[in-house]
């Protein structure tokens, strides 16, 4: 599938107008709907030296995006239950500060000083694991842990010591085995196979460029933002972020990553982060993604998770392109030139027999509650109510008891409570009594 001719169009317009007007050697996008491309393009100079053209095969770092994928090896271990996200850093990795768990490193809430000890942006000689984990005991506390979002490199490194130690093999053996080789990801690599793109600093008062010395961050380090890759490759990851992949991590799982922990910017609401993941608003969409930044390169993935609809920016410059605007750019044009079709409706075998005279209108609180049986679960939507807080999505959690699994009381129980005849004569939705005509409280 590719897109239409006038959003092809207005793509490559968008892509072009942003290489042009903010100065970046080159420029590599992609935009995405589910495991289809769309979209991909590649404009300027990969190496600007030999004059190389850019192509879409060509290898970009992607710095800080490399974040996700370590934020899922995390998941998968938690999943295989070798480790609890609550529990403290120092768990598993002994030489940590005190304090801060797993899930407040994920979510830049540990309070550890952004960058390992020491001047690694000055030397380019970042630590070894070695180096790292004695460095500790000379890591600052800049914040007390879970008060505030405070992006902390550091606390990555820390997450790829607990893949190191608890996968039984090295980060780049379990990154590899359990989240690039699944889905295809060939060419994301810790140290990049051509055609691969040379790194610049671009000139502020001049059109002339500088290479960019390269940087590769050893071992446990990597785990902040070592990888390369293509636009290719992080659509498919792209995809995998907005609907998930049973051999790697269920949707389920990432809808935890995608779900804010915090705010990062409390005063506008744009910006929040989930365990992993960066959640960017637009208008009334929330796209879920990261950025990334290394010396000579800067990265964008965004995925708008309901519509499984993203976009990959990719540049061979190390400042002022601001390739989070180019990709939301991207990704709105998608939308809004091509929205997604809804999927067809098809009929299935309808509810359990359990529950066939549950379906249908309650009344609780004064408002109206309708209770069905979609696409194989029970719902309900509490009409008149604010659609963020609207609808419940329920699971069997005994017999007549339901618990809410997404949507307004997640958590809650929804208990039945039936008559000498076995028809359902009330509900209680976290203890609040549904009834089949209005009532009053009492």
């Amino acid at each position: 599938m590719s897109a239409p001719d006038r959003l092809a169009s207005e793509l490559d317009r968008l892509l072009a107008t942003a290489q042009a007007e903010q100065r970046a050697p080159s420029l590599s996008g992609a935009v995405f709907r589910g495991s289809d491309l769309l979209w991909q393009r590649a404009i300027g100079l990969a190496d600007v030296e030999a004059c190389v053209e850019a192509t879409t095969e060509h290898a970009y770092r992607i710095g800080s995006i490399t974040k996700t994928f370590t934020a899922v090896c995390v998941l998968q271990l938690e999943r295989a239950g070798k480790l609890e996200l609550d529990a403290p850093i120092r768990a598993y990795v002994p030489e940590a500060p005190a304090g801060p768990s797993v899930r407040q490193a994920l979510a830049h809430l540990t309070g550890i000083q952004r960058e390992p000890p020491g001047e690694i942006w000055e030397t380019m000689k970042p630590p070894t694991r070695e180096e790292l984990l004695a460095g500790l005991e000379d890591a600052e506390r800049v914040l007390d842990a879970g008060t505030a979002w405070h992006y902390s490199n550091l606390a990555y490194g820390l997450l790829g010591e607990i893949v190191e130690r608890l996968g039984g093999g090295s980060y780049a053996t379990w990154l590899w085995e359990r989240a690039l080789a699944p889905l295809g990801l060939e060419r994301t690599q810790l140290a990049p196979t051509g055609p691969v793109a040379k790194g610049y600093f671009v000139e502020p008062y001049s059109d002339g460029v500088r290479r960019e010395p390269d940087l590769d961050l050893p071992e446990t380090t990597a785990a902040m933002g070592q990888l390369w890759s293509t636009t290719g490759d992080l659509a498919r990851w792209g995809a995998f972020l907005a609907s998930g992949d049973d051999e790697v991590l269920s949707k389920e799982a990432l809808d935890g990553m995608a779900r804010v922990a915090v705010m990062a910017d409390a005063e506008r609401w744009t910006v929040a982060w989930g365990l992993g993941l960066g959640l960017y608003r637009r208008g009334d969409r929330v796209y879920a993604g990261h950025g990334g930044a290394m010396p000579g390169f800067l990265a964008m993935l965004l995925v708008h998770r309901p519509s499984e609809t993203g976009a990959v920016v990719l540049a061979n410059a190390g400042a002022q392109v601001a390739v989070d605007a180019i990709a939301l750019d991207l990704v709105e044009a998608a939308i809004r030139e091509a929205p997604p079709l809804p999927s067809a409706w098809s009929p299935d075998d309808g509810a359990p027999p359990e529950l066939a005279d549950m379906l249908g209108r309650w009344w609780t609180e004064g408002y109206e509650l309708i209770v069905s049986w979609e696409e194989g679960a029970l719902r309900s939507e509490l009409v008149g109510a604010s659609p963020w807080n609207r609808h419940s999505t329920f699971a069997r959690d005994g017999d007549d008891r339901w618990r809410c699994v997404e949507g307004r009381e997640r958590g809650e129980l929804l208990r039945v409570v039936r008559d000498e005849d076995g028809s359902p004569v009330r509900l209680y939705f976290a203890t609040y009594p549904c009834t089949r005509e209005p009532s009053t409280f009492g």
